[in-house]
C-alpha cells in the first residue's frame, strides 16, 4: 500500500503568514496522512461478471471486448463462420436476456475474423 502524506502548514494570527516561525527564524509545519478513500470497483466488478459468463459460453479462442459510447456493447470475434452462428444462438440465453440487438459483421483490421456484436442491458 502506498502511503499518501500531506503537509499542513500552521496558520498564525498575522494575515499573510503561512507558517509559524520558530525562535531561531525557522518555519514549522505538520505532516499528516491523506484520508484513505475506499475503492469503488462496482463497474469493474460488473464487467468482470459479464466477461466471465461470456468466456464460459463462447468458443475457446473467441476474442471478447467491450465498447462504450453512451451504451455498452460487447464484441465477440471468432475465426470460423460456424462459431458465429453458435455465438448468435447462445447470446440471448445468457444472463436472463441481457444481450440484445445482436449483429454480425467483419472485425476491423482482421480479415480472417468474424464479429458478433450486441448491446448489453444490465
Amino acid at each position: 500500500m502506498v502511503a499518501l502524506w500531506q503537509v499542513k502548514w500552521a496558520q498564525t494570527e498575522r494575515p499573510g503568514a503561512n507558517m509559524k516561525e520558530a525562535g531561531d527564524g525557522r518555519k514549522s509545519a505538520s505532516l499528516e496522512r491523506f484520508p484513505v478513500q475506499s475503492r469503488a470497483n462496482f463497474v469493474s466488478d460488473e464487467l468482470g461478471t459479464i466477461l466471465a459468463s461470456l468466456v464460459e459460453a463462447c468458443p475457446p479462442r473467441a476474442n471478447i471486448s467491450f465498447h462504450f459510447d453512451g451504451k455498452l456493447r460487447v464484441h465477440i470475434d471468432v475465426r470460423a463462420v460456424e462459431d458465429v452462428t453458435l455465438v448468435e444462438a447462445m447470446l440471448p440465453s445468457i444472463g436472463a436476456g441481457m444481450f440484445h440487438t445482436i449483429k454480425r459483421g467483419s472485425t476491423p483490421g482482421h480479415a480472417f475474423f468474424h464479429r458478433v456484436s450486441a448491446f448489453v442491458e444490465r
